[in-house]
């Protein structure tokens, strides 16, 4: 199965096996939400479970 590339460029897989990605909403209209909140979405974080196995199966993994 090939490995889908624009996956490839949206998810990186731990060493434990934890699928992280970035979070949405902060591309723009940010003078409204305050300085915690950008912060917050300037992280990476992990995905759940459910969309972690299609993923790694995306990815080839």
């Amino acid at each position: 199965m090939k490995t889908r590339k624009s996956i490839t460029r949206r998810f990186k897989v731990t060493k434990n096996g934890k699928v992280m990605r970035r979070q949405g909403f902060r591309g723009h209209l940010n003078v409204k939400k305050s300085s915690k909140r950008k912060r917050r979405l300037g992280r990476v974080v992990a995905t759940r479970k459910v969309y972690a196995k299609k993923i790694k199966k995306a990815l080839g993994k």
